[in-house]
């Protein structure tokens, strides 16, 4: 069956595998690959302002096809009102911050490849605090943004899952 999209969405949790998955993806349908950390930070780690972020975020939206990760609350709805599905790796917590931990490790004084240059990888107790908290505080309202969207949407709890989802597809 040939993969029938061309504007798709990919959140979860830090850790969960967003950028990893895109970029598999990416490469097997060949659809450009847009990661939100790339256009939010700023060497050494500074944050763009919103207002140049967004300009950014609506020239992706605008082109004709695109896998996009990454979660950023604050423009969830206006990048599913552009998205042909939105993918949710649904991971554990625990999975996610032995992740970040085995990144953090991997990475270490350089930056990712879904990250610009002169943001060296580094982990801080906010941020495993941000994953833990998660499930609580952002997975709900990520779910209801989605659901409230009407874009078809795949939960996957688990990697694997995802991962056969995708190879089913040309």
């Amino acid at each position: 069956m040939k993969f029938p999209y061309k504007r798709i969405l990919i959140v979860g949790c830090g850790g969960a595998g967003k950028s990893t998955f895109a970029r598999f993806m990416g490469k097997r349908f060949s659809i450009p690959v847009v990661h939100l950390d790339k256009l939010w930070w700023l060497p050494g780690w500074k944050e763009r302002n919103c207002d140049d972020f967004d300009a950014m975020l609506k020239r992706e939206l605008q082109k004709p096809c695109w896998i996009m990760d990454g979660n950023y609350l604050r423009t969830l709805h206006e990048r599913l009102r552009f998205a042909d599905v939105c993918i949710f790796l649904d991971i554990d917590v625990e999975t996610c911050l032995l992740s970040v931990r085995e990144r953090a490790q991997l990475y270490a004084g350089r930056s990712r490849p879904d990250m610009p240059d002169g943001c060296p990888e580094t982990l801080h107790a906010d941020f495993e605090e941000w994953i833990r908290g998660f499930g609580d505080q952002v997975r709900p309202r990520v779910l209801h943004t989605i659901e409230e969207s009407g874009v078809d949407f795949y939960r996957f709890e688990d990697r694997e899952s995802a991962e056969a989802w995708l190879l089913k597809f040309e």
